[in-house]
C-alpha cells in the first residue's frame, strides 16, 4: 500500500509520536499515552491532525440538485454555513462511505458551492463516484483533498483556546457558531491573520472545532495552537485516542460499523436517508425496499451498544452469543476510560435488539457477560 504523509508529519515526528497505517496515511497512534490524550479531550482539550480526510468541492447552478442525487440526504435543505452528515450509497444500498458537507457562499449568482468531506480510505473513491454521477448535471466536482489539510480542537476548553486566535471583533463568529455550522474566520497563524473555513464538528462527542487550512500553512498552525493552549491543557492526540473517544460516543467508524455490505437501516441511520425527497437518488430504490421489508427493526440485524459486566473487553470480530447461539459480531469493542468498564458495538439479529437483552461475547473461548444497552454510551453535560 502507498504511504501518505501529511503536511503535520515532521510536527507529530518531533513530538515523539508512534505512528500507524490508516487508510494508506501514515498517521499518529498515540504521543505519549493515548489514555491521558484521551482523558485530556474530555476535561481540557486535544489537537488532532485529520489531514488524511478528502476534501471535495462541488459548484454550479445545478449543485444543490447533484447531490440530492448523488447523496441519500436532502443537501438542497442545508441552508448556507450549516453542515449536514449523510451517506454515499451503491445502487444496491450499500453504505460506499458517510460524509460531511458544508454549505458554502455562492460564489457567483445563480451557482451554489458545497465542500464534501469523505473518510480517508474512501476520498478518492467518493470523489470518482460523485465525478461520475455528475454527469448530467451543469456542476463542477473538484477533487482538493491534495491541497488541504485539516486540524481539529476537540474538548471543553477548545472554544477559548480558539478564541486567542481569532481578532476581538470576530469573537462572536465563534462563540455564536452553532453545532454542524461553519464560517470564515480569521486565525493567527504564525503570527499573521489568515482567512480560514472554521467548522464546529468533530468526532470525539465533545465541544470543538475543525480547521480547514492549505497544506504550506498547516505546521505554522498546529504551532500557534499548541502555543494558544498553554495553560488550557490542551495536548496533541493520536487515532488511539480519537478512537476511543468516537466509540464512546457511538459514532461510526467507516470499516467497522459501515461498509458496501451494510445498509443505513440496520447501521441506524434510517433518518439520515430522504426517501420523501422529491428527486430520484443513487440507491433510493434498493433502501426503500429495504425499509418496507424491515430490515434493522424486524427482520436482519441491526447496530447495537454493548456494556460490559465484568472486565473483560470485547474486541472487533468477536462473535456474540445468545444462549450458545450466535446471534452477530462485534465491530467496535475496548474499556472505556471515562465510564470505567468496557463498551462495544456490535450487529445483532433484530430480536435479541432491544435494550436490557443479556448476551454472551466470545472472548478467546471465553464467554463474557454484556447487556444491549443504548447508545451514545457517553453524552457531554452542554
Amino acid at each position: 500500500m502507498t504511504e501518505n504523509y501529511t503536511a503535520l508529519y515532521d510536527q507529530h515526528k518531533k513530538a515523539g509520536a508512534s505512528f500507524t497505517d490508516f487508510g494508506g496515511w501514515q498517521m499518529p497512534l498515540k504521543y505519549e499515552s493515548e489514555l491521558a490524550e484521551h482523558h485530556a479531550v474530555r476535561n481540557a482539550a486535544g489537537l488532532f491532525d485529520l489531514s488524511h480526510m478528502g476534501e471535495v468541492w462541488v459548484t454550479g447552478p445545478d449543485a444543490a440538485a447533484f447531490l440530492d442525487y448523488a447523496l441519500a440526504g436532502k443537501l438542497s435543505a442545508i441552508a448556507v454555513g450549516k453542515a449536514k452528515y449523510s451517506l454515499i450509497c451503491d445502487a444496491d444500498g450499500g453504505i460506499i462511505d458517510d460524509l460531511i458537507s458544508y454549505r458554502r457562499p455562492s460564489p457567483t449568482e445563480g451557482e451554489d458551492k458545497y465542500l464534501v468531506v469523505p473518510n480517508a480510505g474512501n476520498a478518492t473513491k467518493v470523489a470518482a463516484a460523485l465525478a461520475e454521477r455528475a454527469a448530467d448535471f451543469n456542476v463542477t466536482v473538484e477533487d482538493a483533498s491534495s491541497e488541504i489539510s485539516l486540524i481539529a480542537v476537540q474538548g471543553p476548553n477548545a472554544e477559548a483556546i480558539l478564541l486567542q486566535l481569532v481578532p476581538a471583533e470576530q469573537h462572536s463568529l465563534v462563540t455564536d457558531l452553532k453545532y454542524y455550522a461553519a464560517v470564515e474566520v480569521q486565525i493567527a497563524v504564525g503570527g499573521t491573520a489568515r482567512d480560514l473555513l472554521l467548522a464546529r464538528t468533530g468526532y470525539t462527542g465533545e465541544d470543538g472545532f475543525e480547521i480547514y487550512v492549505p497544506n504550506a500553512e498547516a505546521p505554522r498552525l498546529w504551532e500557534s495552537l499548541l502555543e494558544a493552549g498553554e495553560g488550557h491543557g490542551l495536548v496533541p492526540a493520536g487515532l488511539a485516542a480519537r478512537d476511543s473517544l468516537r466509540l464512546e460516543a457511538g459514532m461510526p467508524l467507516y470499516g467497522n460499523e459501515l461498509s458496501r455490505r451494510v445498509n443505513a437501516y440496520a447501521a441506524g441511520l434510517g433518518p439520515v436517508v430522504s426517501l420523501a425527497k422529491e428527486s430520484d437518488f443513487v440507491g433510493k430504490e434498493a433502501l426503500a425496499a429495504l425499509k418496507a421489508a424491515g430490515v434493522g427493526s424486524t427482520i436482519g440485524q441491526k447496530l447495537v451498544g454493548l456494556k460490559g459486566t465484568g472486565r473483560r473487553a470485547a474486541r472487533g470480530h468477536y462473535p456474540v452469543l445468545k444462549d450458545g447461539t450466535l446471534i452477530g459480531e462485534v465491530t467496535s469493542g475496548q474499556p472505556s476510560p471515562t465510564l470505567g468498564y468496557p463498551v462495544a458495538m456490535a450487529y445483532v439479529d433484530v430480536e435479541h435488539a432491544e435494550v436490557g437483552t443479556l448476551v454472551d461475547v466470545d472472548l478467546r473461548g471465553k464467554p463474557e457477560r454484556f447487556e444491549v444497552v443504548a447508545l451514545p454510551f457517553y453524552k457531554r453535560q452542554k
